[in-house]
């Protein structure tokens, strides 16, 4: 069972992030905080109780918070600019001494020393096309940057003085206009997920552990074949098109499931995966909130929460293997789409 522990929830349309308290099978909303201009990412930092938000505006910025742990509120320290443009995911590698970007609008990512919460003066940087998220190797030696515009994955070493350096031709190719947008590595370490944007897939990559590089396996559908849902494509209308539009994805307990979310038709579900990392179809779609561009599962993998860009709710599940149990809906605030277990 899941102890107590915090979750975020980033609310864009309100430019806000909620802190909320899980105990088993109820959340309670401790703090909402707001003036954060249309944040729809943000990294935490547990140890130090450190938030990395990213906001819109002129310049658009990365702002440096202190997470109170027992009233859930968050706290300005310092601010970021970002003269190019706005992050569209944030994450921490280095045990939270080095912060790692991507730009969708800006079409950038880069990585920067952090110093006692403030950023420093990026140290690496990176330019594809719609970049729309980055994660390190657990070790913090490699870095993986998505191109959704490119359909490729950046793959780089990265140094002690934390600069980047290519692994081979410096990419790995996704199938073409399949849109990639969110990754995951499992706990191995030899195996990276990515969820596409416009195929809807799942793709495996083999990961080499000697020099990070990365080798398409497998692929598989994460959409529901009976929604009538036609290929997206880049500058299209997923709406109006009722076309495939998929967004995150985690790892359930034992990484025997991999979690995804498609906002057509507002669905769930969960990808088996094989003991030798192959992925499979996602074969049940579960309703959830409106639209959910973000969801989180636990550390312990029994719960699930899942937030709706066109939702002021966010949905509590219990979790059993593919199977979700509605525990709750909460308040949460509008756009929301960005949660995090702390």
């Amino acid at each position: 069972m899941t102890d107590s522990s915090l979750v975020l929830v980033a609310n864009a349309g309100d430019s806000s992030i909620s802190v909320f308290r899980l105990a088993a099978d109820s959340l309670e909303r401790l703090a909402v905080t707001g003036e954060l201009n249309g944040t729809g990412t943000f990294a935490v930092d547990p140890g130090r109780n450190l938030v990395y938000a990213g906001v819109k505006g002129d310049p658009a910025a990365i702002v440096t918070l202190e997470l109170d742990t027992a009233s859930g509120r968050l706290t300005p320290r310092s601010r970021f600019s970002l003269p190019g443009g706005s992050v569209s995911y944030l994450a921490l590698t280095r045990d939270g001494t080095a912060l790692l970007a991507a730009s969708y609008g800006g079409g950038y990512g880069f990585v920067a020393p952090i110093t006692d919460g403030e950023i420093g003066e990026p140290t690496g940087r990176v330019e594809f096309s719609k970049l729309h998220s980055v994660l390190a190797s657990a070790d913090g030696r490699f870095v993986y940057f998505v191109s959704l515009g490119d359909d490729l994955l950046g793959q780089f070493a990265l140094g002690d003085d934390l600069s980047l350096a290519p692994i081979g031709g410096g990419t790995a190719a996704a199938p073409a206009g399949s849109g990639p947008r969110h990754l995951v590595l499992n706990h191995d370490q030899d195996a990276v997920y990515v969820m596409t944007e416009y195929s809807g897939d799942v793709l495996h990559y083999a990961r080499d552990l000697v020099s990070g590089a990365l080798e398409l396996r497998s692929q598989a559908p994460a959409y529901d074949p009976e929604a009538g849902l036609v290929v997206g494509e880049i500058g299209g209308d997923p709406v109006s098109k009722h076309a495939v539009w998929g967004a995150d994805i985690h790892f359930g307990a034992g990484e025997r499931f991999l979690w995804t979310s498609e906002r057509s038709t507002s669905t769930l579900g969960a990808a088996p995966v094989s003991e030798d990392g192959t992925v499979r179809a996602v074969t049940r779609f579960i309703p959830t909130e409106p639209q959910p561009r973000g969801f989180a599962v636990s550390p312990s993998g029994d719960r699930l929460i899942a937030a709706g860009e066109r939702s002021h709710t966010i949905s509590l599940y219990a979790v059993d293997g593919a199977e979700l149990t509605l525990l709750q809906q909460i308040e949460t605030g509008a756009g929301a789409n960005w949660v995090r277990f702390v």
